[in-house]
């Protein structure tokens, strides 16, 4: 089979990316009549629809976590606790988020206990394996280590979900100097603040990747601690379990059993009519003719007998938006 023959798996991390749409785009431009905020739904749909359009994926989910808790949590309690609570404007997007993704007959996978990079993991690693060329859309760092010359991170690279940059091995290397592989080791010693795992005091990603260079590895750099010279060769020896424990939990699962596998996520046609209903709720105007041409149909041709034809004027946050 030749590259341009091998089928595309898209998969995507859709409260990481809804959550950073909701910074994005002011919120107060982004509510319905009946106050349901939208600005998250809204950004993220956006970049979906570009994503979608771009990369003409034959393969598609999105995966979603289903709580805060997760193995994780029982292996490390702080893991996340420095996480504040979700901002109440926030509250309410994500359901009608996967409601809007449901009409446009995209898979929704959650699992619980799991976090949706383990999801994105467990199917980059079948699907490569299987003859997928893979694309994976997530803002969590860790995502990187999925990178291989078959699969390639999609990652925002400004506030927001606007711009991805694409991640390949060689675009990894350039970045951090070491291949996917060794990022999280390069995490362990660092330390991830947005999981509130702690790293190696006064170690950055410079000192991280110079030592790994040196070692070779993680596990003979911490064999080999007592060697590591100066304050930071201290601090090293002073939190190994650090280190040991940032490793474990950064590192994404790729069995989790899902009960389906890539070759099960073929792109469906759109429930057109269900699209509809569910933007007009949200009082979505311009998104909705922009979902239909990134499917390729035609809004018109698929409108009930006897409706009202789509209007494409925007709605007020919809300008608000585009200004």
């Amino acid at each position: 089979m030749t590259d341009s023959a091998k089928p595309t798996l898209l998969v995507v991390d859709g409260h990481s990316l809804a959550y950073r749409a909701f910074f994005a785009l002011p919120v107060d431009n982004f509510t319905t009549k009946d106050g349901q905020h939208t600005n998250g739904i809204y950004g993220f749909l956006s970049m979906f629809v570009n994503l979608v359009k771009a990369e003409k994926p034959t393969h598609l989910a999105v995966a979603f976590d289903t709580s805060r808790h997760s193995f994780r949590t029982d292996q490390y309690a702080e893991y996340k606790a420095n996480r504040s609570e979700s901002p109440a404007e926030f509250k309410g997007q994500i359901p009608l988020l996967q409601e809007c993704l449901a009409a446009m007959s995209v898979p929704v996978l959650t699992k619980e206990g799991i976090e949706a990079d383990d999801i994105l993991a467990t199917l980059a690693t079948a699907g490569a394996a299987e003859g997928f060329d893979v694309l994976v859309c997530s803002g969590d760092r860790d995502t990187i280590q999925l990178v291989t010359d078959e699969v390639t991170l999609l990652y925002p690279s400004v506030q927001g979900v606007s711009q991805l940059k694409r991640y390949t091995p060689d675009a990894v290397v350039e970045k951090y100097g070491l291949p996917p592989v060794n990022y999280p080791d390069i995490a362990a010693l660092v330390g991830e603040t947005s999981d509130n795992l702690p790293g190696v005091p006064k170690v950055g990603e410079k000192t991280a990747v110079k030592w790994l260079n040196q070692w070779g590895s993680l596990d003979a750099l911490l064999q080999n601690a007592d060697k590591v010279t100066g304050v930071v060769g201290g601090n090293l020896r002073e939190h190994l379990d650090d280190v040991r424990r940032n490793r474990s939990l950064n590192t994404l699962v790729r069995d989790v059993d899902l009960g389906i596998s890539p070759t099960d996520l073929v792109v469906q046609p759109i429930d057109a009519q269900a699209v509809r209903d569910i933007f007009a709720r949200l009082e979505f105007r311009t998104l909705l003719p922009r979902v239909f041409d990134a499917v390729g149909i035609d809004a018109q041709s698929t409108a009930h007998a006897g409706a009202a034809p789509s209007v494409a004027a925007p709605s007020p946050a919809e300008v608000d938006a585009a200004g």
